[in-house]
């Protein structure tokens, strides 16, 4: 019994108090950890209290029976070790347990060494049971972010703290440019939490009709307005015991800010036309494009509301700051679209990666999913680079328009060098590649401009 000595702890329940008392010196005596009861009733309360490795129960019992522990068990403690023990000659009672999810059954009367075989066998089971678990749930959080994908820095420090916070309540305000997957990063903060099976709300604040968006966030009492008919749920309690996302936030009108700021605070909702309040349980996240500090202080957007949203602010990243993340960003969607649509796998050549890399990528994520999916349809190489160098050029174009005013050079180089740098990640071989400079020239520049 050395491999679970002063490391098992076994819940015993026997309601013969001699017999009890005679299993737990064996067991005490071979450094298992023994908490011993007399009935199924305060077996389940300590099972409530506090953890076990294994329970060992006779299957006569007073009142509920050792089966009844045994269902209790498996709906609440899955991977809990359970051994029944059985009267001499009560077959039935043993299948019948191991038909319930017993690990094992011992039929009285049992000599020592086979109660001890019997606990380290199934103390094993449990362990591995346990450990698979842990395994599967490590995998699990790992697929869940797979469309999160990013092995950036920036991305990296992201999903760490995705994966630090997820599994609270606190409110989350996402920021971002448009394409850079706030809502994904949404979606991952409700998959790793313990409100992964319940309902993801997602809702668009700027998408509904000032005049229907009370009734949409807050639910509405039939005949409240014109039109209705019955008593209608809104978003906030269809993701009751869930996680709402509130997608640009920036654009919710300022009363029905107030009444948002109200809920984060009381956690209740008064539906339209109606006197009684609901109390409700929703995580809410939201997200924006929208720079909320200047909302605030042009009185665009209530100064409460938005530090009651900011406790734990999250930014995503633009895609140009992040081109160590394009390639496999473009391989990831490939290969989901090739799978999605049936066809072969496409090949991105080295031209085309290198046409994928030097692009600035304005719609960020989304944009590089959509031509990628294009390309998965046409497999057309040639159509994906002139669309970039055309995308390319109206950039360059509508960069570069001088203003009437003049402009002062200096500022202006240094600027570009500094811009370049920021979106390839302080890396100068692509920082000068993506001016177009020859490198030498480019680390020139930067230490004419201090820069380096």
């Amino acid at each position: 019994m050395s491999d679970v000595q002063n490391t098992t702890t076994l819940l015993l329940v026997e309601d013969d108090l001699q017999q009890r008392k005679l299993l737990t010196a064996i067991l005490v005596n071979e450094g298992i950890e023994v908490v011993d009861v007399s009935s199924c009733e305060e077996a389940i309360l300590l099972l409530k209290q506090r953890t076990f490795d294994m329970v060992f129960s006779d299957w006569k019992l007073p009142h509920l029976s050792g089966l009844e522990l045994l269902k209790y068990v498996r709906k609440n403690h899955v991977n809990l070790g359970f051994v029944m023990a059985t009267a001499h000659g009560t077959i039935g009672h043993a299948v019948e347990a191991m038909n319930e999810g017993a690990d094992d059954y011992l039929a009285k009367p049992f000599q020592r060494q086979e109660l001890l075989l019997c606990i380290s066998k199934v103390t094993k089971s449990a362990r591995l049971k346990q450990q698979n678990q842990l395994l599967s749930e490590a995998l699990g959080k790992q697929q869940q972010l797979v469309e999160f994908v990013g092995t950036s820095k920036q991305m990296q420090d992201v999903h760490k703290l995705i994966s630090r916070i997820a599994n609270t309540d606190v409110t989350v305000l996402i920021n971002g440019e448009s394409g850079t997957g706030k809502e994904l990063a949404a979606r991952a903060l409700h998959r790793l939490s313990d409100r992964q099976s319940q309902r993801f709300v997602a809702i668009n604040c700027g998408a509904i009709p000032s005049e229907l968006a009370e009734a949409e966030f807050f639910g509405a009492k039939k005949g409240a307005f014109t039109g209705s008919h019955q008593d209608k749920i809104g978003k906030f309690e269809a993701a009751d015991n869930g996680t709402l996302f509130l997608d640009e936030i920036g654009e919710l009108p300022l009363a029905l800010q107030a009444k948002l700021l109200r809920f984060l605070q009381e956690g209740t909702i008064t539906p339209l036309g109606d006197t009684a309040e609901k109390k409700l349980n929703v995580r809410v996240l939201a997200a924006t494009h929208r720079d909320l500090v200047d909302m605030v202080k042009t009185g665009d957007f209530r100064e409460d509301l938005f530090y009651r949203l900011n406790i734990v602010p999250i930014t995503i990243p633009p895609l140009r700051s992040r081109s160590e993340d394009i390639i496999l960003l473009a391989d990831f969607f490939l290969q989901h679209r090739a799978k999605q649509y049936g066809v072969e796998l496409p090949v991105l050549s080295q031209e085309v990666r290198e046409g994928l890399v030097s692009y600035a990528w304005p719609g960020n994520v989304r944009e590089l999913s959509n031509k990628m999916e294009r390309f998965v349809l046409l497999a057309d190489e040639l159509e994906l680079l002139s669309g970039l160098e055309n995308l390319r050029a109206t950039q360059n174009k509508a960069e570069f328009q001088l203003p009437e005013n003049g402009v002062n050079w200096d500022e202006f180089e240094k600027q570009c060098l500094s811009e370049a740098l920021k979106r390839h990640a302080g890396n100068k071989t692509k920082s000068a590649k993506f001016l177009q400079m020859s490198y030498k020239a480019f680390l020139y520049r930067l230490e004419k401009y201090s820069l380096d």
